[in-house]
């Protein structure tokens, strides 16, 4: 271990662990005066460092590629940047200003964005559900949305890697979609009472339910302690039981050569006069530096993609960059995800356990009948105090009513929808006129809801109510909220309404790649996470092949 350039004894560092912004093999510094590759001309660049990103460094440095990941927020250290705390752990979602607008503004925040070496996956639940086959064909199937140009059958060897790499836990016999286990890691034992009240009212009304898939480890693996269930899995997991790309792909990509610089914002991408990228502009400390790259990919949040694209307009982009189709910033879609509260007799204890650990997907395939199309997913979903208490407040909650609820928190049981949402071009991020500390404009989101996303709400709502009452329950709440932003640079065939091709390829620039959930076409309705790791590795392969540097898929030769 070195710090600041200089091993310590026993190789720790003499005082506690700060933030540094540059790491390679066997280096850290708080400065980037010893770049590693600050002078040369990488063969990849990869701007942003979540699920995405830390799959692709690990894949491209490991195939022998020199790899600059370049992050905008620090590199965290679990232990001693992540605490039991809510309010505190709020830092590692994205908090910087946007502007939200339309008939439905998102709150942006934690709920849809991570800053910092890890991204979302410091504090997401750990669910990590696979897309079902009619997600990447809603227009051919149901006559909404659009097709992608991947078939499920694609991305199928990508999900079985990634749940290997990262050893996913899971039920023996998963009900729904192709894939119905078993899982590397068996499922997770005991579950909480939120998720036991769930399966009781499931099995109650005859819907099918299971435990969930999760990317915790519930058995010693690759240096990481079981999941003990604390339950604070979206505070940041101190022990490590729970994959992030910052415990797992990141330092071994760092250990296969790559340089990771975090506190880093990337404002430009630049262009030579062929239409090419030559690599990218960012800025630490106040200070403008560049990083030379034969290929760029952007693997930053979906708000921060199409702004940087939009923001590296030229005479040649004059729309900007990638945006010959006008798609970028087009088609952005949260997953609706609100959240239904009942009040029980017995003790529940929202706060115990980790927060997901029973899933039904029943209405995930559209129903005719229901009265709109596509569907959703459903899950047991636990809540710490604040969250409870912002929840209600925010829903309207006030008062003396406020108090009676939160004084009897721990009766209440949880369900919370993840439902799909409709690409719609007039949900779309765009540039403003106000700029940020960095120079660039900031960012406009706006958003609204259409009638089949509204219809879908109402339904799910109902069902999750209908569970919690024949577990038990009297359904006192239900808080309306959003997860999981996707879309604003949706990949497919044609390059005159997308922007990316199948292969996250940029059409318009060859040498530059989109590998994130901006790509998704359509949102589908399930955790996004697993999706957008299979495509990453799968990005990473045609990259590589490419560069002529594949020899069999990558995925099986390193499950090897």
């Amino acid at each position: 271990m070195r710090d600041n350039g200089k091993l310590t004894g026993r190789g720790y560092p003499a005082a506690p662990v700060g933030h540094h912004c540059d790491h390679y093999a066997g280096h850290r510094f708080p400065h980037l005066r010893n770049r590693k590759y600050g002078r040369d001309e990488v063969d990849v660049c990869i701007v942003g460092a979540g699920a995405a990103g830390g799959v692709l460094a690990y894949i491209l440095s490991r195939a022998g590629l020199s790899v600059v990941v370049i992050e905008a927020g620090p590199f965290w250290d679990p232990a001693t940047d992540f605490a039991s705390d809510e309010l505190e752990m709020t830092k590692l979602g994205w908090q910087d200003t946007r502007l939200v607008s339309g008939s439905d503004p998102l709150t942006m925040g934690k709920n849809n964005s991570g800053r910092g070496v890890g991204g979302g996956t410091t504090h997401f639940t750990g669910v990590f559900l696979r897309f079902h086959e009619s997600d990447f064909m809603t227009y051919t199937v149901d006559g909404v949305g659009v097709d992608w140009p991947l078939r499920y059958e694609d991305l199928a060897p990508y999900y079985d890697w990634v749940e290997r790499d990262i050893r996913v836990s899971g039920p023996r016999h998963f009900p729904w979609g192709p894939f119905r286990g078993p899982y590397p890691f068996p499922e997770r034992d005991p579950l909480s009472a939120n998720a036991n009240a769930f399966r009781r009212g499931c099995e109650a009304l005859g819907i099918r339910s299971t435990v969930t898939p999760l990317a915790i480890v519930n058995a010693p693996f690759d240096g990481r302690p079981p999941c003990i269930n604390r339950g604070f899995c979206n505070q940041g997991c101190m022990p490590n039981s729970k994959f992030s790309t910052l415990i797992h792909h990141i330092p071994k990509a760092i250990a296969a050569g790559a340089e990771v610089l975090s506190d880093c914002m990337v404002t430009q991408i630049e262009v030579n006069g062929q239409g090419r990228v030559t690599g990218v502009v960012f800025r630490h400390d106040g200070q403008e530096h560049r990083q030379k790259a034969r290929y760029v990919i952007l693997s930053n949040f979906v708000v921060e993609t199409p702004r940087l694209l939009l923001q590296s307009a030229s005479s040649l982009f004059p729309d900007g960059l990638a945006n010959s189709s006008g798609m970028v910033g087009k088609c952005i879609m949260p997953h609706s995800s609100h959240d239904m509260y009942a009040l029980f007799d017995e003790e529940i204890r929202l706060y115990k356990g980790t927060p997901v650990l029973a899933t039904t997907q029943d209405f995930y395939e559209t129903d005719r009948q229901r009265g709109f199309a596509r569907g959703y997913t459903l899950h047991a979903h636990g809540a710490r105090p604040v969250e409870f208490a912002k929840g209600l407040a925010g829903a309207g909650v006030w008062g003396s009513e406020l108090r009676a609820a939160l004084r009897d928190y721990n009766f209440y049981a949880r369900v919370t929808l993840v439902g799909e949402v409709l690409p719609n071009e007039a949900n779309c991020v765009t540039l403003s006129d106000e700029r940020d500390e960095h120079g660039m404009q900031r960012a406009v989101v706006s958003f609204s809801y259409g009638p089949n996303d509204n219809a879908l709400i109402q339904h799910a709502v109902a069902k999750g109510n209908e569970i919690l009452a024949a577990a038990g329950g009297k359904p006192r709440y239900v808080v309306p909220d959003t997860a999981h932003l996707m879309g604003g640079c949706r990949m497919g065939k044609d390059p005159e309404t997308s922007v990316v091709d199948a292969d996250s390829r940029c059409h318009d620039v060859p040498n530059l790649y989109i590998c994130s959930a901006a790509v998704f076409p359509t949102s589908g309705g399930a955790n996004p996470t697993n999706t957008v790791m299979a495509i990453a590795a799968r990005t990473a392969d045609r990259l590589l092949e490419r560069l002529g540097r594949l020899e069999g898929m990558v995925t099986e030769a390193m499950a090897r």
